[in-house]
């Protein structure tokens, strides 16, 4: 008799554990975008400039390889600051919680996160995007795809047991582009999951948050010592006030009739200091409520 009941109330125990996961999803989805800290001014500044003047960010990629995850040949040494990514449209590859961070351990570094999943969990794309690598590598990533999106932007997954998606498919965020496995060197079922600018990893917890599944603001912007902070102090390299250094960025919010002259002389910086902080040349065009960094 116990049996029996038990029988009966586990399809509505799984059924609600099912509903709950989908109800985090849908959350992700439709969330709303006045509780984090957002700017969204600035990247529809960055869209209408692409229509007006092209991509902003075109030659940022050189290169297309099928089975290489960095063939850009990109020194994280020499990128510059204030390039912006647009995470409004991020979407979590799995609800699995961190089982291993970003950084190094004991003999190598880990350029990505691991989440728990268990063979054959659907692993979602976090943007929009193409499949530019999809492929084995036996002593590492196992089975692995590594999706190109906008904005320099590139994720890699790994240890998976089936792709879902083939080469060069353009792909939606959430859409599912394989199952969750235990391939390559892996102690144990898990997603590894990267995020990379040009080539270069980037700690995936900078930019979302892997409890509530959502990205941290809306637009991430790369400051080299902050983004890569990680990296360059595993390389040897002196990094100057990095802690920290994201959140106490200055910037200015362009007003109408603003020129980039007056407003560096505006805030004691050069012009040209003004235009290396921002990518940008003395003759750009700057528009109202488009903000520019001053630190």
């Amino acid at each position: 008799m116990i049996l029996k009941k038990t029988l009966i109330v586990l399809p509505f125990l799984l059924s609600g554990f099912c509903l709950s996961a989908q109800d985090r999803y849908a959350a992700t989805i439709s969330y709303d975008k006045k509780v984090a800290a957002l700017d969204s001014v600035i990247m529809e500044q960055l869209l209408q400039e692409e229509e007006e003047e092209g991509d902003l960010y075109e030659g940022l990629y050189e290169s297309w390889s099928d089975t290489k995850v960095n063939p850009y040949g990109v020194d994280v040494r020499s990128i510059k600051d204030s390039f912006a990514i647009d995470c409004s449209g991020y979407y979590p590859p799995s609800l699995g919680k961190v089982t291993s961070h970003f950084g190094p351990r004991r003999r190598s570094f880990h350029n990505g996160i691991d989440l728990k999943v268990q063979v054959g969990d659907t692993i979602r794309a976090a943007f929009d995007g193409v499949v530019r690598v999809r492929r084995y590598n036996k002593g590492g990533y196992g089975y692995f795809l590594v999706l190109r999106h906008k904005d320099g932007l590139e994720t890699v997954y790994g240890h998976l047991s089936r792709f879902l998606v083939a080469s060069n498919d353009a792909i939606k965020a959430g859409d599912p582009i394989a199952l969750g496995g235990n391939t390559g060197r892996s102690t144990g079922p898990h997603l590894h999951f990267e995020v990379r600018f040009l080539g270069n990893p980037i700690n995936p917890a900078k930019m979302f948050s892997f409890e509530d599944y959502l990205p941290l603001k809306e637009a991430y912007y790369v400051v080299r010592d902050e983004t890569f902070e990680e990296r360059l102090r595993y390389m040897g390299v002196r990094v100057k006030n990095a802690s920290g250094k994201y959140a106490n960025v200055d910037y200015y919010t362009v007003r109408k009739g603003d020129v980039l002259g007056r407003i560096a002389s505006r805030n004691g910086i050069s012009l040209s200091k003004l235009c290396q902080l921002n990518n940008i040349k003395s003759n750009s065009v700057i528009r109202p409520g488009q903000r520019l960094r001053l630190s």
